[in-house]
């Protein structure tokens, strides 16, 4: 068995932690490391008899994501000071919404920047705002500041001067030229509220967006941490709510994500034993391919089967853009990148 097979296994609970070898501790571990599982994997296995180094390693993990979380609520208390006295409502998105909210999800799970959505008529508001508050742009390019700002669905990426710290500004989940157009209003509309009184997506926006960023916004990098996302978010609303997948499936139509929501269910199925309900299990042409890709690592955590990788980059591109838009887009970075050697 690989590494990464044995880690998606311990993810799983279909594996003893205590049937590894100490070698094979060293390749899983690589590999958690590399697809942003190591802190998850860590809390994962609190209660279990490891290695003496690879318990010391996943208490320093734990640890860690607890840091890391505090910091990322606490950025999110900034954005609300700033944003929220000028009447600027905005929904946390993403590893710090299941922070904010105490999701299952949460636990270990590395959070970068802050994502946030706000409606499309407060996005210059917004922007205006966190520039006084001390946000600055990250990208100083023209071009890209004109790509996001047309195509894009953020605005482009902001750091604050003092705390170092990164916020994307959204106003919808997929890119504007997307081949799908999720319902941004609905979104925001319908969002709920955290007992910390931070708004988030409702549980099935919340799987919709999971969804949407690992299989219609991407090559999957990274995959198999937005896909354990997506198991641990789809098992605990449908534990709290008997009627979750059927939601799920009527918020998929709404926002045009049914493809991407049902091949996330069957991955997730797959490779972490997600429980389906009638329906939802059957088998699809192209699933077993995504399970090559999420999958294409060797024990030294290094990305394999570069031809695939290259079939999901171009991919992620060609649902992101119209062929000729995309064309105009490659060539000109290309030649920036040459301009800069």
């Amino acid at each position: 068995m690989s590494a990464v097979e044995a880690l998606v296994d311990l993810l799983a609970g279909r594996r003893d932690a205590a049937s590894l070898a100490p070698r094979d501790w060293d390749g899983v571990v690589s590999v958690a490391r590399a697809e942003a599982l190591l802190a998850t994997l860590a809390c994962r296995l609190e209660d279990t008899a490891l290695p003496p180094t690879v318990a010391a390693l996943f208490a320093d993990q734990r640890a860690a994501a607890a840091v890391a979380q505090a910091q990322a609520l606490w950025e999110a208390e900034m954005a609300r000071r700033s944003l929220d006295p000028a009447g600027v409502e905005f929904v946390l998105l993403k590893g710090t919404a299941y922070a904010a909210a105490g999701l299952a999800c949460a636990a270990g799970r590395q959070i970068g920047d802050l994502d946030i959505l706000v409606p499309w008529h407060d996005l210059g508001r917004a922007e205006n705002l966190a520039l006084i508050d001390g946000w600055e742009w990250l990208k100083q390019d023209d071009y890209d500041d004109a790509y996001y700002r047309e195509h894009m669905h953020e605005l482009p990426p902001l750091i604050h001067k003092d705390r170092d710290r990164m916020i994307d500004v959204h106003h919808t989940i997929l890119p504007r030229t997307h081949r799908i157009t999720p319902d941004a209003l609905a979104l925001v509309g319908d969002a709920i509220r955290t007992p910390g009184g931070f708004r988030i997506l409702n549980p099935a926006d919340m799987a919709c967006h999971c969804a949407a960023h690992m299989l219609a916004d991407g090559d999957l990098q990274g995959g198999l941490r937005n896909l354990w996302d997506f198991h641990r978010l789809t098992a605990e609303f449908a534990a709290a709510d008997r009627g979750f997948w059927g939601k799920l499936d009527a918020r998929a139509e709404v926002h045009g994500l049914e493809k991407p929501v049902h091949r996330a269910a069957r991955l997730a199925r797959d490779l972490y034993g997600t429980q389906l309900p009638s329906g939802w299990n059957r088998i699809k042409p192209g699933d077993e391919r995504y399970q090559r890709r999420l999958l294409a690592r060797d024990d030294w955590g290094r990305a394999t089967d570069p031809l695939l990788q290259q079939i999901f980059y171009i991919r992620s591109h060609w649902l992101r853009m119209p062929p000729l838009m995309l064309a105009r887009h490659l060539w000109t970075k290309w030649r920036k990148g040459r301009a800069a050697i």
